[in-house]
Order: C-alpha cells, then sequence, then structure tokens
C-alpha cells in the first residue's frame, strides 16, 4: 500500500466542516483482501495498539472496530483508524475519520486534523505499520511515536496563543491563523486584531524592546519611584567583584536580554560563587547585569489593559528525600508526573537537568547521585518560572490595593497593554514594604494562571479577547455567491448595493479581487485563498466572495461562517472533473456555501431550480427564496413560516415577509435587465435584493442599487456588453455553457437584427455531450457561426473542442457552408467583424475579455456601451 497523493483543507469543505485531510492510497492489489485473511495480521494490530479495542466504528457499538476486523475490513479503512488512534496517543483528541473506493486499488481516506505536519506524519506511520503487518515486518512502534510527538511539539500551539484562539470560538469571532507559526488574526476586515501568544493588537514595539532589556525597565521604573533592586550593568569579572561588593552580597546574576529565567542564577553568597556564576553566564550571553538579591516570596501579576486579573505565587521546583533514591531519580519520578510535559505543552514543565542545574546544585554541595535523607525537601532553583519547572498558586483575591495601583503605574510606565510584572515581597497582600519590581514581561504566558498548581483558574484569554474587542464589532457581513450561472453578475450587483450603503466592499470574482471598487489583482479568483486576501484587508467592513465549484472541491471555504450564502441556480457544468459525476454530486457541493451560514444568517435560494430546491434540507439557517411566480410553492411555504420572498408580479419586484408586501421596482427599471429584454438578470437581480436583504441594507438603497447598475464595461465587464462597430452590434459574453448561451439568446431575439453572428466555443473541461449540445443550440440560433477555441484547452488536444462543436453545430441542421473554423479567439472575432454587416449582431462567447476589447478599440473612435446603446436598439 502506498500514498499517492493528499490534499488539506485549513476550514469547512465538502467532506466535513472540520478542517481535515484528504489521503489517497494504491492499495496495491488488496482492495478485495480483507484483514482477516492476511495472516495474524488482525491480531499483531490489536496487540500494537490496543486502544483500537475502544473504537465503535460506524456500527456504533463498544468493540465495533474489532468486530469489523473479525467480519473482515479492508485496508483503507484500518488505515483510517490508525490514523485516529496515532493522533490520541500524542494527545489530541481528534475521532472523525472515513474511507471511500475510488475505484479498484484507488481509495480516499478523510481524516480530521488538529495540527497539519502532525496530521501528515500520522499519515505516514499508519501506512508504513500497515505495510510492516502485510510483510510480517517488525514495526518500532515506540519510535515513530516519538518523531510523531517531535512534529507535534514543533507545530503545537503554546497554552497562551491556544486558550486566546479558544476564547474566541466561544464568542463567535472567526480566526485565521497567518503562517505556521503562532501569529493569528481574530476577526475579519478593518475589525480584525493581530495576536501572537500575548503579544496584543495594540501592543507597542517600542515597550515590547523596553520590556526585553532589563537595565533599561529597571531606570525606568525607578524614574517613576517604583521599587526596583539596586543593580547595573558589568563588563568583566572585576567589575563584577566591584559592583558585587557595592550592592552586598548576596546578589543576582542575569542576561540584561532575556526571558522565562534562562540564565538567572540567584542567591550568590560570596566572591567564589559569583566568579563561577560569571563564568558560567559569559559563555552564553555577552550582556550581564547584577542586582541585589532580594529575600521574599516571588509573585506574578498579570495586567491587560490596566486591570489586574490575575496573581500567582510562583514557587521553585523541588524534591523531597526518601532516603534511598538520587537526586537525579528523584528529579526523574516528578517529571514522570502526568502534568508535566515539554516546554509550554501542558500546565508544568518538565525539569531540565543541565550545567545550570548541576552548578547550582554544587553550590548546594549535593550532585546528581547525591541521597537526600528522608522528607528532606530540596529547591532546584532559586527562581520559581513554570519554564524551568515551578509551580504555581492563584493568590489573585488576596493582592492589597496598594499593590494593584502600584503594578498598573508600572505598566504604564513601560506602555505596554498586556504584561506581566514579577515582584520579590513577603507579601502580596499587604503593600510592598522592602519588596522590588523584578522585571517587567511583555508577552507573559497565562498559563498559570490558566491552570494553576494550586488554587482557582483565572480566564486571563477571556479578558484579553474582550478588551481587544471593547471598542469595536468582531467581525463583518459576509456574503457568498455559488451557482452555476449569474455568479459573477450577482457578486458585482451586491458588491455595488453595498458600496451605496456605506459599506467598504472586498470582492472576490472570475475577473479579480476588488478592495473599494480598485482591482488589486486580475484573474479568476473564486478560490479560497483569493478570499483571504479579501478578509485579510484592514481596509474592508464587508466581503461579498463569488464562490465557485473547483475552489470550494480544492481547498474548502477561507471563511468560518457567512452572513448571507446565496446559490444561483444548479445546472449541468463541469461534470467528470474532480470526482463530480451527476448533477446530484455538484448539488451537493454548492450546498457548502448555504450550509456555512450563521445560524441567524439568510440562505438565498432560487425557488425556480430544482436543484437549488433539492439541497433545502442540508441547511439550517432563515431562508430567502426567490421566484419569477408569485405562487411558487416552495417561496409561499417558506413565507408562512415567517420567511422571505422575493417574487415577480405583474412587472415588479415584490418583497414580502408574512402578510407584508412591498413593491420594490418595475423589473424593466433594473439596469441588468436592459429594459428588461435579459429577463435571467431579473434572477440575478432578485438574488442580489435578496442577499442585501439579508444583511438588512434599506430597501430604498436596494432599489437604487438595482436601478443604477448596469450591464456594461465599467460595472459588469464581460456580461452581456453591447458595442456599435460601423452599425454593426457587439455583445461580448462570458457565457460557458448550455445555460449560458440560452440566456443570452434569449434576450438577443428581443433586439432587431439582420443576421446573428456568433463566434463561439467552450471550456476544454466539459463533457462531449455538452460541447456538442453547445454546437446544436448555437446552430438553432445563428445565421453564421466562427468556431474558436480557448488558449487555455483544459486538457484537450488542439481542435477538439472545435469538432465537438461543428458536429453539434451541423447535428441542428445547420449548413455546413456558413461555418468558419478559426481557432484563436481574437483572429475569430476580427473574422466575424469583418463579414458582418450593417444592422448584424455578432456575439463572442469569449474566453479573454481585454484582447477583444483592444479590438474594438481600434474599429471605431469612440466605444459606445449599452448604458447609451439602449436608444439606438430597436426592440
Amino acid at each position: 500500500m502506498k500514498i499517492v497523493s493528499l490534499k488539506v483543507f485549513k476550514g469547512r469543505n465538502i467532506y466535513s466542516h472540520k478542517k481535515c485531510i484528504r489521503l489517497n492510497l494504491d492499495l496495491n492489489g488488496y482492495c478485495e483482501i480483507p484483514s482477516k485473511d492476511i495472516c495474524n495480521f488482525n491480531e499483531n494490530l490489536v496487540n500494537l495498539l490496543p486502544e483500537l479495542t475502544t473504537h465503535r466504528c460506524g456500527i456504533d457499538e463498544d468493540m465495533g472496530f474489532i468486530k469489523r476486523l473479525n467480519e473482515g475490513t479492508y485496508l483503507a479503512h484500518i488505515t483510517e483508524h490508525i490514523i485516529l488512534v496515532l493522533h490520541n496517543l500524542v494527545g489530541l483528541d481528534i475521532s472523525y475519520g472515513k474511507s471511500r473506493e475510488i475505484s479498484g486499488d484507488n481509495y480516499y481516506i478523510i481524516y480530521q486534523y488538529e495540527y497539519m505536519n502532525t496530521g501528515i506524519e500520522a499519515a505516514n506511520i499508519a501506512v508504513d505499520l500497515v505495510n510492516s503487518l502485510i510483510k510480517k515486518e517488525s514495526f518500532d512502534l515506540d519510535l515513530r511515536l516519538n518523531k510523531l510527538k517531535e512534529v507535534l511539539m514543533n507545530e503545537e500551539l503554546g497554552v497562551s496563543t491556544l486558550s486566546i484562539c479558544n476564547e474566541a470560538k466561544k464568542r463567535g469571532i472567526p480566526i485565521l491563523r497567518i503562517g505556521e507559526n503562532s501569529m493569528f488574526q481574530l476577526g475579519y476586515g478593518k475589525y480584525a486584531k493581530m495576536i501572537q501568544a500575548t503579544l496584543g493588537n495594540d501592543t507597542s514595539a517600542i515597550a515590547v524592546n523596553i520590556a526585553q532589556d532589563k537595565l533599561l525597565t529597571k531606570e525606568l521604573l525607578s524614574m517613576h519611584f517604583l521599587p526596583v533592586a539596586d543593580g547595573m550593568k558589568v563588563k568583566n569579572k572585576i567589575d563584577c567583584i566591584l559592583n558585587a561588593n557595592d550592592i552586598g552580597y548576596p546578589v543576582v546574576l542575569k542576561p540584561q536580554f532575556g526571558n522565562q529565567g534562562k540564565g538567572v542564577i540567584s542567591n550568590i553568597k560570596n566572591e567564589g560563587e559569583l566568579l563561577c556564576a560569571y563564568e558560567l553566564l559569559i559563555t552564553d550571553y555577552e550582556d550581564i547585569i547584577i542586582e541585589k538579591y532580594i529575600i521574599g516570596r516571588d509573585y506574578r501579576i498579570c495586567c491587560v489593559y490596566g486591570d489586574i486579573v490575575a496573581v500567582s505565587e510562583r514557587m521553585p521546583p523541588y524534591i523531597l528525600g526518601d532516603g534511598i533514591s538520587s537526586i537525579k531519580t528523584l528529579i526523574n519520578n516528578t517529571n514522570a508526573d502526568s502534568r508535566r510535559g515539554e516546554g509550554h505543552e501542558k500546565e508544568l514543565t518538565k525539569i531540565k537537568i543541565d550545567n545550570v542545574l548541576i552548578t547550582y546544585l554544587k553550590h548546594k554541595e549535593y550532585n546528581l547521585d547525591s541521597i537526600l535523607i528522608k522528607k528532606e525537601k530540596l529547591n532546584l532553583k532559586d527562581n520559581a518560572n513554570l519554564s524551568t519547572g515551578g509551580f504555581a498558586m492563584d493568590c489573585t483575591e488576596s493582592i492589597c490595593t496598594e499593590n494593584i495601583d502600584l503594578c498598573k503605574r508600572a505598566a504604564s510606565a513601560i506602555g505596554l497593554d498586556i504584561c506581566g510584572i514579577d515582584i520579590i515581597c513577603e507579601d502580596i497582600s499587604k503593600p510592598l514594604n522592602g519588596g522590588v519590581i523584578i522585571e517587567i514581561n511583555a508577552a507573559p504566558g497565562i498559563r498559570m494562571h490558566h491552570n494553576p498548581y494550586i488554587g482557582s483558574k483565572r480566564n486571563v484569554a477571556g479578558h484579553i479577547v474582550d478588551k481587544l474587542f471593547e471598542n469595536s464589532q468582531t467581525s463583518i457581513p459576509i456574503v457568498a455567491i455559488t451557482g452555476t450561472n449569474g455568479k459573477t453578475t450577482t457578486t458585482r450587483l451586491i458588491t455595488y448595493i453595498l458600496s451605496i450603503a456605506g459599506y467598504t466592499v472586498g470582492m472576490t470574482t472570475t475577473s479579480g479581487i476588488y478592495i473599494d471598487g480598485n482591482c488589486v489583482f486580475k484573474g479568476d479568483t473564486t478560490g479560497p485563498s483569493s478570499a483571504l486576501v479579501v478578509l485579510s484587508n484592514k481596509l474592508i467592513d464587508a466581503a461579498v466572495l463569488e464562490t465557485a465549484r473547483g475552489g470550494i472541491i480544492r481547498g474548502g471555504l477561507a471563511y468560518d461562517l457567512a452572513d448571507v450564502g446565496v446559490i444561483t441556480n444548479i445546472t449541468e457544468d463541469h461534470l467528470g472533473i474532480d470526482g463530480i459525476e451527476t448533477i446530484e454530486d455538484l448539488a451537493k457541493v454548492k450546498a457548502l456555501v448555504g450550509e456555512a451560514v450563521k445560524d441567524d444568517g439568510y440562505v438565498v435560494i432560487n425557488g425556480d431550480d430544482k436543484m437549488s430546491l433539492s439541497i433545502i434540507h442540508r441547511l439550517k439557517s432563515n431562508l430567502i427564496i426567490f421566484s419569477k411566480y408569485k405562487n411558487n410553492e416552495v417561496m409561499r411555504t417558506n413565507i408562512k413560516r415567517g420567511g422571505y420572498g422575493v417574487y415577480v408580479d405583474n412587472g415588479n419586484i415584490i418583497i414580502q415577509k408574512g402578510t407584508t408586501c412591498e413593491t420594490l421596482i418595475n423589473v424593466n427599471d433594473i439596469g441588468i435587465t436592459i429594459k428588461g429584454i435579459l429577463k435571467y438578470n431579473i434572477e440575478n437581480a432578485m438574488a442580489s435584493c435578496a442577499a442585501a436583504i439579508g444583511i438588512g441594507i434599506n430597501h430604498d438603497i436596494i432599489k437604487q442599487g438595482l436601478m443604477s447598475f448596469y450591464s456594461n464595461q465599467d460595472q459588469n465587464p464581460g456580461r452581456f456588453n453591447m458595442y456599435l462597430v460601423n452599425n454593426v452590434m457587439v455583445i461580448l459574453d462570458y457565457g460557458h455553457n448550455i445555460e449560458g448561451y440560452k440566456c443570452v439568446l434569449d434576450g438577443v431575439k428581443q433586439i432587431k437584427h439582420n443576421n446573428l453572428i456568433g463566434v463561439i466555443g467552450v471550456p476544454g473541461d466539459r463533457l462531449d455531450s455538452d460541447i456538442v449540445e453547445v454546437g446544436n443550440c448555437s446552430g438553432k440560433n445563428f445565421d453564421y457561426i466562427f468556431i474558436k477555441e480557448d488558449i487555455d484547452r483544459r486538457g484537450r488536444a488542439l481542435g477538439s473542442v472545435a469538432t465537438l462543436l461543428e458536429i453539434g453545430v451541423l447535428s441542428s441542421g445547420f449548413k455546413r457552408y456558413n461555418i468558419t473554423k478559426v481557432l484563436e479567439e481574437t483572429d475569430a472575432f476580427k473574422e466575424a467583424l469583418n463579414f458582418a454587416r450593417p444592422g448584424d449582431i455578432v456575439i463572442v462567447f469569449f474566453e479573454k475579455f481585454e484582447p477583444l476589447i483592444d479590438i474594438i478599440k481600434n474599429k471605431i473612435n469612440e466605444v459606445k456601451c449599452e448604458s447609451n446603446l439602449l436608444d439606438k436598439v430597436k426592440l
């Protein structure tokens, strides 16, 4: 068995609303061989991974997976369960997975993941394990699990970052991970806030630099008459000795720039100890400071935007002798506590046996082999940082008012919005009276407050999130649009309406990414990566995202939940691609846009489209049904249930909720219908109207938008754009499937003309039968046809699409001598223009818009677009 490919989905996708990985497997001849028929496979598997006995599997019974093994199940299914177990064994609560046959030996597995690289490594281990069982080879599971833990350690979020993200989720605030480290964006658009651990959106870089410099921090606090320990920077051994004599023993040596208590050597009692400590530090640190050692208890006070939200007393790690075990053994026993982990992975950190610890023990006249007498307590550090193995006890309720005020002044002096203030004093419940501020920490760890060893938990992360969003919204309205036809026009019209309403809109379409009307990137930008460009932009306060089939299948959704999801229609298109074989498959893909809507949001559905209606049972949000018919049964049912209906009655768009009806606009006054000619744009207008209603836009503004948005080059480029070229009407349209062709041709029939000339083509990633059908439709409607091909043939041989189109055209009874093949699009358009006579109409179903515009500009002095052309059009 081998891995053929894998795909990582970072958000909701067609397989799951959880982020997951799709793993494609080749079973190498084992597609019809169940595990029970492979010698000793089941027994050896369960011996290696007894945790599999807890899996209930799809039959949802105790020992369900074991039952499946005994009955005979297949390798892909087994691999799925192994992947889940491996996640669980390294402490990740992952339970979702499924396996499906593609064909023969080809299977895919979908499984949930928390961390991408860990999820991928789990798949590699699972496949190797299965292969070893088949080949009857030994498999070192412990070795591979340790490798998996290493991968997890390298990408796992720290407690601070994870806690803040979880608190944001609880408040319904969407989260975007920026890069592969611990940088996150909370919220979207102009209201978004950035965090990295406890560095917040408002954290001053200057303040962080001050806090990182312990000497500068000491000087600044002294300026504000805040108590600090006497100290200064030392240049060499002699300087160190002289300053120690001035300060008076005991003293502390520590790096001027450092964190997490690294390099801090405390309670140095004499010159000999001082020189040893200096020699130890100078090998790793260039800048060293010395200060007076203050006797007292070690406290960490967490300040968030001027509020003291948590206080902990920190205690150094210690061991208790038993009269038998060595210090090294006692440390290892302490580290075996399930609450201790590497780094920040658990509430406590394992005690590290290193040169600092060995030196510390030496000062205490011990070594790692020393045996403590029974119940003898030995501190292993003078500092009590959790990152070096210390403990924490919550004291938030104990801190006195004087110390609260002192800590607020200290945070203000440094200029930090979020900080940890370290104080040494006798009792935090009393004024300091000889106690001092040791240092101020930017990006303070909050693990000790969330999971104290003793005392109440304090939700510091919740305070941080609440303060971050105290004076702003948490997100922006998001509208996502999908469907087969009309997506781009609907997207642009919704954006236009929102801009009139005063929003600064970010938009993704098939033509590019737009921020406040300005194109920042040209191209087909209907996938998740393009949506992320909009959602992470700090200028916008609304997002309108065209969301195409391909992007949904290949990358899922970029956002978590939209306020409005729009499904314009679902017709046969792109079948036979990406595993989408039927229109029902396509409907399930499109349904994701409707499923990923907030509970109090709206899904806009075309009540006249059978396949759109077929997915209603999958939708959990409010519905707005639009229809060309006032008595549409589904729409009427929705209205009776309290929902909205948008429909046409006597040539007017009507908005109805309950018994309240409002006449919005006459369809002939809607700009994109071109005085009612383009019937399909009535549907797009209703879909846009419904989306704007879902966002809460004033109806007068919606009407204004519908009236003043046109199918011209400026507002809706490439969608039934009309030009007059030497008395020949040219229509450019992006119609690229049979429904698109039919809609455009139905509109053209209402415009008087002599000959109707078509420049036709379709993308190569269509079924042969679909391409032939487009040709047949063209043959039934055009008088002359020029057949061309797209530059991007999408896997087709040159001339293949043109041949199928010609077959379709001829099947309609069209005369062969009225067909001209010119495969290059611009050449075909030029020939059609040269062939056309005044009074004719030339329609180009294009691939590339701009080259055709250049040709038109070269043909006439002034390009006259549709909005100026209507008076010349004879209906």
